[in-house]
């Protein structure tokens, strides 16, 4: 967003006596304009009232662009389709930090950068000792990602460009390591420290699925399936999460403890567990008879006196085919073919679903498109990545996201310390009663 108004005011008038105040439009470079309310309160002493801040622009930001009518995302102006399959996860990455891709010197600078920085510290292995065995992956990794701040104190002043680009790096390179070490953990198996032959995403395999006793060799397949899963999960404006990792950092909290804060909101069903959901509800439908069942599922999802949901379609932002499904069903028919595992039940069921769902007018008029959830489950599932787990590789994936929002809010000279207002319907004032007087 420019901060100089463009010559449009918008007139806001009132009914009742208050005088009319013309606040400043700002226009971004694509999107809609933004009506600047700052002054708003200062000079009518009234706030507007916006739950879910669904029209509210809490920052400027110049990171990713959503149009969700059009079914568009862009990193740093780059269509997220030519990304997705042009370029691999860490260049990604050095894009949404530093704001253009890298060429091939700045890539191998970067990628051994990351790379030198993904053991974490040993006395980690006893943190993760104090976690029960059965505990949340998410849980485990709220703690962990949080507890780096007590091990790493060489850059965490968060006024320092350099501090944080070194927390940046950090946590990039970190996150896989200690998401394979929460179910390295969950399954009783010994951690498996990185190595710096592989590449990002083979490198996380092996972490995940190596064991001691034999040699590990990865699919190239299967490692680009989830550095794409990966990169298309890397940021999506300013979502829950994202929202509160800025909340988060305004206060002046610690980038560790930021990024532990975006994690536990992930964690919600209503935002990084959409996935679960969307795989947990094929399975259902797989018990209670599978395709031939779908008709009449399809119609209980329709009756408004039912609690059956149709997970995995339609979502807050997107208006149209989500552009994400649409590569990860590319990614699902070639991890499936590789495994030979094409007539995989699952993925056929959700064909179906899929077909029906984009057919029936009850759907399309409500514009209740297939999301890139709906997809991914059946890869990880596929990939031999645990249900449990869907939501730790949402994390590790929208971590960068995280970092270069935070990065970009730090930077900002307008940004102040989050504060929303509220409306309130509570008692007006009114003294304490005797205790003997109350009812």
């Amino acid at each position: 967003m420019s901060t100089t108004p463009s010559d449009i005011k918008a007139t806001l008038s009132f009914s009742d006596g208050t005088p009319a105040i013309d606040l400043p439009v700002y226009k971004g470079s694509i999107g809609p304009d933004v009506v600047d309310i700052r002054a708003l309160y200062g000079k009518t002493g009234k706030f507007t009232y916006d739950p879910g801040f669904m029209s509210t622009a809490s920052c400027n930001s110049s990171i990713t662009y959503i149009d969700g009518d059009k079914g568009e995302l862009l990193y740093r102006g780059y269509p997220i389709e030519q990304l997705a399959v042009q370029c691999d996860f860490l260049e990604t990455c050095y894009l949404l930090l530093n704001g253009e891709l890298p060429n091939a010197g700045q890539k191998t600078e970067f990628v051994n950068l990351v790379t030198r920085h993904t053991m974490v510290h040993e006395q980690m292995q006893q943190f993760f000792r104090g976690f029960r065995r059965d505990a949340h992956p998410m849980a485990v990794l709220v703690g962990s990602v949080g507890a780096l701040s007590a091990f790493y104190h060489d850059s965490l002043d968060i006024n320092d460009a350099h501090h944080r680009e070194v927390s940046a790096i950090r946590l990039i390179a970190k996150l896989p390591t200690l998401v394979a070490m929460a179910y390295k953990y969950s399954i009783g198996q010994p951690f498996v420290y990185p190595r710096n032959d592989l590449s990002y995403t083979a490198n996380f395999m092996r972490m995940m699925f190596a064991v001691p006793a034999e040699d590990y060799k990865s699919n190239d397949v299967m490692v680009r399936a989830l550095d794409r899963i990966f990169i298309l999960h890397a940021d999506h404006e300013q979502n829950a999460s994202t929202s509160t990792v800025r909340l988060s950092g305004s206060s002046g909290a610690n980038p560790f403890a930021c990024i532990a804060a975006g994690i536990a909101c992930l964690w919600g069903p209503a935002h990084g567990g959409a996935n679960e959901a969307a795989l947990n509800m094929l399975f259902d439908i797989q018990r209670q008879g599978g395709a031939e069942r779908i008709g009449e599922f399809i119609t209980r999802v329709k009756d408004k006196n039912s609690d059956v949901k149709l997970m995995g379609f339609g979502h807050r932002v997107y208006k149209n085919y989500d552009p994400r499904a649409k590569l990860m069903r590319e990614t699902c028919h070639e991890v499936l073919s590789e495994l030979g595992l094409h007539d995989d039940p699952l993925f056929k069921l959700a064909m179906a679903l899929e077909k029906i769902a984009l057919e029936d007018d009850y759907f399309v008029k409500r514009k209740l498109y297939p999301n890139v959830d709906f997809y991914s489950g059946i890869v990880q599932r596929a990939l031999g990545i645990p249900v449990s787990l869907f939501t730790g590789i949402f994390a590790l994936a929208r971590t960068v996201g995280w970092i270069a929002q935070w990065n970009e809010m730090i930077s900002d000279p307008e940004q102040k310390i989050g504060r929303p207002r509220q409306l309130f319907v509570g008692s007006a004032r009114r003294d304490v009663p005797p205790l003997a007087a109350r009812k």
